[in-house]
């Protein structure tokens, strides 16, 4: 029996089972990710109401509203193809002019924001023009009586903000909708039966983007553990929330289509990391970071709260919570140069790497090491599942949700009770509401953060003793949000106050 495992071929023996095509491709999926299995393919065409006009400023996606005044569109597409802007001003802008059948009416009316209007220019249906309207306002450009709006801009408003005297709409382009009708399931259940034929995915692969160097370190952060968690799904996009709210810089704009990856970098949904399944117009909230090479199945086949295996190019370089000799002789083998400051001593760990970025560090050959001795990286065990809001802060101002390792700076210490007031200043942004506060005596190595019960609210404490009646942030129990436990609290003895600790998350 013949199958497809990610694109290459093997042999099966009849009533085999997913697990076995697995094992014969040699194939290995992240823990708990979806596997794509495709039974037969098929597609089917539905025509739309949606065009792309191409001008020389780009794109404009506009759908007609179902009216009369689509026949005089259908009629004259080919005249408006190729038209030049006949005026332009701060209302709208129209190109023409072009001899129709329009029955025009010489009354004033109000236009909306994004209105695609048909009008006769003075009045005379041989000089009809195709209007976008770029504001709210009242004008008489001898439209229809009946029917005024022939449709709605709905992609590329930007252009439309950009057409001034001498640009063209240089060709125009009915948009195709198919309904994909391929027998298709995403399964975790390695005993599904495989049939003759059958395609099998167990990956997906993306190539990161030179020109947007942060943003692509940003996608590594969020796919290092090997697969991309879906969050939420629709006809164009899925998309991820497990770096949302964290503050990310735009790099590189381009047109979002099928397979690109971006993350937003303003407004709301900031962080938010999108994979595009059709394509869309480019976006100013929308940094392009990667392009997906393969596996494009299962991103189409991805629900929500599924993981999905990912393997990104180039390999991300982070040495962060490394031996320095280990990181100095992977970036040998990457024939990169590495400088080192700090401690150079047989127990040395790297704490810190400039640039933090991937692909800088290949651009330049080279990356600057800080490094520190052993004994003040301090390992943590966090608790997901009792106070994942609380981490969600945490993470955020230790920088854990991006790095591996993250520094916390030792503001006040006494009575086996150390106090940190992080880096990153984030109680605005994040919720510390009251969580898996402690009811009996708390354990010595313990890791809390105030919640907004405390006047010090976001403060980080570690107990090193057990405490019957505070916290390890030194607060009372209501206000006390226990996020995990320090695995090596010899390690935090002798720290002194205005030091700053390296913590590693053990996941």
């Amino acid at each position: 029996m013949r199958v497809f495992v990610d694109g290459k071929e093997i042999e099966l023996l009849p009533g085999a089972r997913l697990v076995d095509a697995l094992d014969k491709a040699c194939a290995n999926p992240a823990n708990g990710a979806i596997i794509g299995v495709v039974k037969g393919r098929g597609e089917k065409s539905r025509v739309t109401n949606s065009y792309w006009l191409n001008t020389s400023k780009g794109k404009l996606r506009i759908e007609l509203i179902d009216s009369d005044l689509q026949r005089i569109w259908h009629e004259n597409v080919d005249k408006i193809s190729g038209s030049t802007v006949r005026w332009a001003s701060s209302d709208g802008v129209a190109f023409g002019p072009f001899a129709s059948t329009l029955s025009f009416a010489r009354d004033a009316n109000e236009y909306s924001r994004w209105e695609v209007v048909l009008g006769a220019a003075g009045f005379e249906a041989e000089n009809t023009q195709i209007i976008f309207v770029r504001r709210r306002h009242t004008a008489a450009y001898g439209t229809p009586k009946d029917g005024v709006v022939l449709g709605h801009v709905v992609g590329g408003k930007n252009t439309l903000d950009r057409l001034q005297a001498g640009d063209e709409i240089q060709g125009i382009e009915p948009i195709v909708e198919w309904q994909d009708i391929t027998m298709k399931l995403a399964t975790t259940d390695l005993t599904t039966p495989i049939e003759e034929d059958n395609e099998i995915f167990t990956k997906v692969e993306a190539e990161l983007i030179e020109d947007a160097p942060i943003g692509a370190e940003f996608f590594l952060a969020l796919t290092r553990d090997g697969f991309f968690k879906v969050d939420s799904v629709s006809s164009s996009y899925i998309s991820s929330d497990q770096l949302l709210t964290v503050p990310i810089v735009f790099e590189h704009r381009e047109p979002r289509l099928e397979g690109l990856v971006t993350v937003r970098t303003s407004g709301r949904g900031l962080g938010r990391i999108f994979v595009y399944k059709q394509d869309r117009t480019s976006n100013p909230g929308h940094s392009a970071v990667a392009r997906i090479t393969s596996g494009m199945d299962m991103i189409k086949l991805a629900g929500p709260g599924q993981l999905i295996t990912f393997n990104v190019l180039p390999e991300r370089i982070m040495l962060m919570g490394s031996s320095l000799k280990d990181a100095q002789m992977q970036m040998q083998v990457r024939g990169i140069e590495a400088e080192v400051e700090g401690h150079e001593g047989e127990d040395a760990v790297v704490v810190k790497q400039e640039p933090g970025a991937t692909m800088a560090i290949l651009k330049h050959k080279k990356v600057r090491l800080f490094s520190i001795p052993a004994a003040r990286l301090v390992c943590v065990q966090l608790y997901d599942d009792l106070a994942p809001k609380t981490l969600d802060y945490f993470r955020h101002v230790t920088g854990l949700k991006e790095r591996s390792v993250g520094p916390l700076p030792v503001y006040f210490v006494y009575e086996n009770t150390l106090l940190f007031k992080p880096e990153i200043e984030a109680v605005n942004l994040k919720e510390l509401l009251p969580e898996n506060k402690p009811t009996g005596p708390v354990p010595a190595g313990s890791i809390a953060v105030s919640n907004q019960v405390s006047k010090k609210i976001g403060l980080v404490g570690m107990k090193l003793v057990d405490d019957k009646r505070y916290g390890p942030s030194g607060e009372k129990f209501e206000a006390t949000n226990i996020i995990g436990r320090v695995l090596e609290p010899e390690k935090l003895k002798d720290v002194s106050e205005g030091e700053t600790i390296y913590i590693r998350e053990v996941r």
